[in-house]
């Protein structure tokens, strides 16, 4: 299985075939496979990777440095303080400079817009590690996740529960769409997906035998799940908001009551991170009644939210590998 996507940006999955989007699992978990046996091949060495990050990250930084490293790539990381990014040089005029000295280039930020003309001016790869809309070496990492426990994607019914027009949500309907996973967004009305994003997907899932579903409903978006996965119900930027989604959404807490309606003793639970599970973060001690999951689900064995954060390293390092 190889696909010549040398050269290819990744700034939203919409970009991406099934075919490709498959390729990168099957090279992640291949890529995984050969570093726990001693057989990963440097095949970036001399290679240099820019990571222009504007928002603070833990998993995204962390996997983009490790996957450099681990094909024998050299990774600079350029927070907002330390160029002149977006003050005293526009995008454009950066993504110029940096495409004469760097391979590629991993952007965390907020705009699309921001990625977007990136990849337009610098005339080297440029992959999305978090916008305000899209987060797909994200969703990569949780479908390769399901891939490791199912061993199969087409058919798995997936919820994802909370704020359906989140930048993951996003991410995970587009790929789910396209590769043929049924996947429902369970969460408040006023919360729920764009309707052009729902209409789109719809239309990738025609050719993937996927469906696609918005619901108000635990039961009706739960039952028969194999996958039940949330993220945090303020995102970065929206602290603001904090208190008025802990009202709109505490009925949609991931708890054992949410795992059992999934009536599926296999079912999985699965975060992007971080989490408040617990309450021993300054948020969460402010906020008590903020946890979107409750600790027992997360501790639990139904739990895979660190296996798909180790898979942050292997999906990126798969898309580093396949565009370079």
């Amino acid at each position: 299985m190889a696909f010549d996507l040398k050269g290819k940006s990744l700034l939203t999955l919409k970009n991406f075939s099934k075919e490709e989007i498959n390729y990168l699992l099957y090279l992640a978990i291949q890529l995984k496979n050969a570093k726990k046996n001693g057989s990963l091949k440097k095949k970036l060495d001399g290679k240099n990777i820019a990571l222009l990050f504007e928002k603070t990250s833990t998993r995204t930084r962390c996997a983009f440095v490790t996957a450099a490293y681990n094909e024998g790539a050299h990774a600079e990381f350029l927070g907002k303080n330390d160029i002149q990014f977006g003050k005293k040089e526009s995008v454009a005029d950066t993504a110029r400079v940096l495409g004469r000295m760097f391979d590629g280039i991993g952007f965390r930020g907020f705009k699309q817009e921001t990625v977007e003309t990136l990849a337009k001016y610098s005339g080297i790869p440029v992959w999305n590690g978090l916008t305000d809309l899209y987060h797909p070496t994200q969703a990569l990492a949780d479908f390769m996740t399901i891939q490791e426990k199912f061993g199969f994607l087409k058919g798995v019914k997936f919820a994802f529960v909370g704020d359906g027009r989140n930048n993951v949500a996003n991410s995970l309907m587009i790929g789910a769409s396209k590769i043929g996973i049924d996947f429902s967004v369970v969460g408040p009305k006023s919360l729920f997906p764009q309707n052009e994003l729902v209409a789109e997907c719809k239309e990738y899932a025609i050719g993937s035998g996927a469906s696609i579903m918005v619901t108000e409903s635990i039961e009706e978006g739960v039952k028969g799940c194999k996958v039940i996965y949330t993220d945090i119900w303020a995102s970065m930027g929206e602290e603001d908001k904090i208190q008025e989604r802990i009202e709109l959404l505490k009925p949609y807490q991931v708890n054992m009551d949410m795992i059992k309606m999934a009536e599926n003793d296999n079912v999985i639970f699965m975060h992007c991170l971080p989490s408040f599970h617990n309450l021993e973060t300054e948020i969460a001690k402010k906020y008590p009644d903020i946890c979107e999951v409750t600790d027992e689900v997360f501790e639990s064995r139904y739990s895979r939210v660190f296996d798909e954060a180790e898979n942050r390293v292997w999906t990126i390092q798969a898309v580093m590998e396949a565009t370079l």
